[in-house]
């Protein structure tokens, strides 16, 4: 791996400053909508329906590790999905001992529903942005998801490596 410049690091600055900004903006903006669903689903919960749809059927301790949370919260979570009838439980074919958590129809027609809503809003934010700026966020997001996923996965792998410490030798915990 090469050694950034004075200036990329100075760029990276900068973009850690702005996703900071927008990681408070995207927070100030779930808290100020409802903290439940219209139909009393917790909007945290939505993210287990929002990842089967995207991601087929899981287990709950698959969802915990990709959802970055504990299995007790997703558990508790997929529970009330199972009670409004929008995730079911199945066996898995390859361990009939474990159940999966698969989106039902009408899982599919909440998440299509939340879908457009969340279009809608973005959509109506950014109306006064010129066409090529709205696909170049896009683009360049998804990019900069790619990158992050990729680093996480070279992560998960260099730990799983070196005795689970994430460090490279397995002498010290995490760095920030």
């Amino acid at each position: 791996m090469t050694v950034p410049s004075q200036d990329d690091l100075d760029v990276a600055d900068a973009l850690g400053g702005q996703l900071v900004r927008f990681y408070r903006a995207m927070a100030k903006t779930k808290s100020y909508l409802s903290k439940t669903g219209p139909d009393g689903i917790e909007r945290a919960a939505y993210a287990i329906l929002f990842y089967l749809v995207g991601n087929g059927p899981q287990r709950t301790s698959a969802l915990a590790d990709a959802l970055h949370s504990d299995i007790s919260t997703v558990s508790r979570q997929s529970s009330t999905l199972v009670q409004h009838g929008l995730v079911e439980r199945t066996a898995d074919p390859e361990d009939g001992r474990a159940t999966l958590l698969v989106p039902t129809d009408e899982g599919l027609r909440v998440f299509e529903e939340n879908r457009k809503l969340r279009a809608q809003w973005i959509a109506s934010m950014l109306q006064e942005w010129p066409r090529d700026d709205r696909v170049a966020v896009a683009s360049l997001l998804d990019r900069l998801n790619a990158e992050i996923e990729q680093f996480h996965e070279g992560m998960i792998e260099s730990a799983s490596n070196d005795g689970g410490d994430g460090d490279g030798n397995g002498a010290h915990g995490k760095s920030a």
